[in-house]
């Protein structure tokens, strides 16, 4: 077993009280309180998930540098394991590890001196102990090779979110708790055994899940599941403490707030989006200054729409003639009368579809 070093600092907590999740009022009537939302439709969803009830939580993408069409999705089920698919939305391989939970992944990465895509994800196998789960993902194979799973401290590891720094490639993970605690891993890669020490704590007041960093600004985003969005500094030595953005309103959005991913665009700015969970919706927002800009819903089409969605990843660039710009993948939370899985929705259908600017 690999052990991390812990770095023992204080706890910052979020200055702002978190706001009473809406529990037990039917979805038609938050969807009536929220703000409209206006609809796209999926293209490609993927093979239902083996186990059933909630099972299927969060997506990861490779883009492949030459082919779109060799392009690969990780997704977890938090009760078996975690599956990879292919464009189609086809499984094509599955790696046993029960209780994992969110994922993410960077390609280039250096793991013991061969250039490879890193995959971690959150590892619940014990609720009392955090940890994360390490693999690379063989894109010629297209499956995972188990590197290991790394101890990170007290606590019920939850969210997961990784930061490459532009300045030296380091690559950091922010393991968020579902206590609202969030570690900073910092990553060596370098050795025959990986290695991880916590550089920094944090915390948010309530229970938080997704997360996301924005590589080019050192900036993390934080989503609070009854309170809203944060950002933090990513750098260790950073500030600890969060600036808030959305407010989870029961307008713009709908308790639980829970993935997140970005659309960077120039040097600082984009699109941050958030799953609106509680109404079935997803929300907008400007990347740079936080600013409120649309909602919308995945709508029935060719596949069925998308409701409860926790988990989502959004990835630019050609995909494909489906995803000429990019691709958004989001886990469905209703996929009766089949188990769980993972839509593919067009990035391009999105920014016509609600423009925005």
């Amino acid at each position: 077993m690999l052990r991390v070093a812990p770095l023992l600092i204080a706890l910052t907590a979020a200055p702002v009280a978190a706001a009473p999740a809406e529990v037990g009022i039917p979805v038609e009537q938050l969807m009536a309180k929220a703000l409209p939302a206006k609809t796209v439709q999926a293209k490609v969803e993927t093979t239902p998930v083996g186990t059933a009830d909630d099972a299927a939580d969060d997506p990861a993408i490779w883009r492949h540098p030459s082919d779109p069409a060799k392009s690969l999705i990780v997704g977890t089920d938090k009760r078996a394991g975690i599956h990879v698919y292919d464009m189609s939305g086809k499984a094509v391989s599955f790696t046993p590890s029960p209780r994992l939970n969110n994922v993410d992944l960077r390609s280039g990465v250096s793991v013991n001196g061969t250039v490879s895509v890193l995959v971690v994800a959150s590892d619940r196998r014990d609720e009392t102990n955090a940890a994360m789960a390490l693999f690379t993902l063989d894109t010629a194979a297209q499956k995972l090779t188990p590197l290991d799973s790394i101890p990170v401290g007290h606590g019920e590891a939850y969210g997961m979110c990784l930061w490459q720094r532009k300045s030296d490639g380091q690559i950091y993970a922010f393991l968020v708790l579902k206590s609202g605690r969030i570690d900073q891993v910092e990553l060596d890669l370098s050795g025959s055994n990986v290695q991880g020490r916590v550089v920094r704590k944090m915390k948010l007041k309530t229970q938080s899940e997704g997360c996301v960093v924005d590589d080019r600004t050192g900036l993390l985003y934080v989503a609070e599941e009854d309170a809203g969005l944060w950002r933090f500094d990513a750098r260790p030595n950073g500030s600890k403490r969060p600036k808030r953005l959305g407010l989870a309103d029961g307008k713009q959005l709908v308790a639980d707030a829970e993935g997140l991913a970005i659309a960077p665009s120039g040097k600082d700015g984009g699109y941050l989006l958030a799953s609106s969970q509680g109404d079935y919706a997803y929300t907008l927002y400007d990347l740079k200054t936080g600013r409120y800009l649309d909602r919308f819903r995945i709508a029935d089409g060719t596949v069925d729409g998308v409701q409860e969605t926790d988990g989502l990843e959004l990835a630019l660039g050609d995909f494909g003639p489906d995803f000429p710009t990019g691709i958004l993948i989001v886990q469905d939370g209703d996929n009766s009368p089949e188990t769980q899985n993972f839509k593919y929705v067009s990035w391009a259908d999105v920014m016509r579809t609600i423009r925005p600017d």
